[in-house]
């Protein structure tokens, strides 16, 4: 495992309540890339270990059901950005194109508000934000100068902390400050094999039951696991510095993740591995410790919760609700009773640039998703054409799932009884409309949408889906659906897939 430095005191810092009744908090949104709820150690995983983000757990509210509002960065940022769906927002709603300036999103409302506002790591993106006109990240000015010697090939030269560390020596004197730190972990590519460098050893894994529990599955899972701790490493650092200066009390610090774990049948699917993430809260003695709640929230509501923290209203164009209410002891004024999700394009993965539409909605424990284009491969075509278009070799294409060797192992063992089921559930055709019982199927392996007995169900949930959507404008249900196929591409490679037609 990753060394850690561990706080033996509680979270208390040097001012007084009295004296911090007279100024404004300071925020600290600690955000994971690709990180599946319940990977940290404080949900009971065997196999990592989280000392920083089981601290704020620890210190505050536990969130047992949050869920981001795409299972991709781009839109999941922009969606907690701007407080509103990832299809309300255009470009920015999508994978790595642009954010229109128009849309507002809460550092600016804080920086005007007197804030000092910044970030490091990864901001919003993949994407390309200048072209619309702003001037910065819409998560900040960028504090990414101070660089180290990481201890494994995958994991970013960024020195996240020390960038905090400048961050907070810019401000004003008793200025407020909202600062995002946004670590590219556990982002792919891993180091291989990292997992046996830290001493580990392959029962630790946790295999979740949408892959196969191979050797190669489980390493993958470790190497995995090797950079969630190297996140909560500098989350740990940071709490010690906000401790140090005599912040740490009049700071909420707000920890979660972008989208599900980079793996077949999570990231880049409206599945709960994809949707589904860790989430902790803390804030002095504001909010009570060792609090589990269990209501839906979605993590559109986070732009909201933030104005509210800073004392402000929040924006016209937000959709969420503040989670304020649930940590604060007012938890029976929070409303949400479902939580909606949606993704197009992931990565150029299919002829022309196509994307995979969903939208999903989860009620209770029942989990609705709509493939809009059943008829395309919802991981990518299969084939990808090379030089003079000749076709390469099936079956090595399905780009929406990053390369790994969990996705290798399926693939070169698609033809195994025992792996097959697997293979078929993270990549083959799709009807349109699935529905799983997370209760007995949180895997999402068995679609009961046929099912006769769940006809009731399957009626009404499509119905809160078409009524949010409807409400929301979601252009896919709308006078021009396949507009999202016309926003640009900024970044990643390019690729040919045979013609469609």
């Amino acid at each position: 495992m990753i060394k850690h430095t561990v706080l033996l005191l509680p979270l208390v810092a040097v001012s007084s309540f009295a004296k911090q009744e007279q100024r404004r908090p300071n925020i600290l949104f600690v955000i994971a890339d690709d990180q599946s709820y319940p990977d940290a150690s404080i949900y009971g995983s065997s196999m990592v270990r989280t000392p920083g983000f089981d601290l704020v757990a620890s210190q505050g509210a536990l969130f047992n059901n949050a869920y981001v509002t795409s299972p991709g960065s781009s839109p999941s940022r922009a969606s907690m950005l701007t407080g509103m769906y990832p299809w309300q927002i255009e470009e920015a709603g999508t994978h790595a194109s642009s954010f229109p300036a128009k849309y507002i999103c809460y550092p600016d409302i804080l920086a005007k508000s007197g804030y000092h506002i910044g970030f490091t790591g990864k901001g919003w993106g993949p994407g390309d934000w200048a072209v619309s006109g702003r001037l910065h990240n819409p998560a900040g000015p960028e504090y990414n100068t101070h660089k180290l010697d990481p201890p494994y090939s995958g994991i970013s030269k960024v020195d996240y902390t020390a960038n905090f560390k400048q961050f907070l020596s810019e401000r004003d004197k008793d200025q407020p400050f909202c600062f995002w730190l946004g670590t590219h972990e556990p982002h792919r590519p891993y180091e291989n094999m990292s997992w046996l460098k830290e001493g580990n050893n392959l029962s630790m894994a946790a295999v979740p039951g949408f892959l196969p529990p191979s050797d190669d599955v489980k390493g993958d899972l470790l190497d995995y696991a090797v950079e969630i701790e190297w996140f909560d490493k500098h989350l740990m650092n940071c709490i010690e510095e906000l401790k140090r200066i005599g912040e740490l009390d009049n700071t909420i610090i707000i920890v979660t993740a972008d989208n599900g774990m980079s793996f077949p049948h999570a990231k880049a699917n409206c599945y709960d591995a994809g949707l589904h993430v860790p989430l902790a809260i803390c804030w002095g003695d504001k909010v009570k410790p060792s609090q589990v709640v269990n209501n839906l929230v979605s993590l559109v509501d986070l732009a909201p919760t933030i104005l509210q923290i800073a004392g402000l209203e929040p924006h016209t164009m937000h959709v969420g609700e503040s989670l304020l209410p649930l940590i604060t002891g007012n938890g029976q004024t929070y409303s949400r009773k479902t939580v909606f999700a949606g993704r197009e394009r992931h990565s150029y993965s299919r002829f022309d640039n196509w994307g995979y539409p969903m939208r999903s909605v989860r009620w209770k424990n029942y989990l609705l998703v709509h493939n809009f284009h059943p008829e395309r491969w919802p991981a990518g075509d299969p084939q990808e054409l090379g030089k003079n278009d000749e076709p390469k070799e099936i079956h090595k294409g399905y780009f929406d799932i990053d390369a790994a060797p969990s996705k290798d192992y399926l693939v070169s063992h698609r033809n195994d009884p025992s792996v097959t089921p697997f293979f078929n559930a993270s990549v083959a055709k799709r009807p349109e409309y699935e529905l799983y019982n997370l209760k007995n199927d949180p895997a999402c392996m068995k679609n009961i949408a046929s099912d006769t007995k769940f006809n009731n169900i399957i009626s009404e949930m499509k119905q809160m889906l078409q009524t949010k959507l409807e409400e929301t404008n979601d252009s896919r249900i709308g006078s021009n659906p396949e507009i999202w196929e016309s926003y640009p591409r900024t970044e990643g490679k390019m690729r040919k897939f045979p013609d469609k037609n």
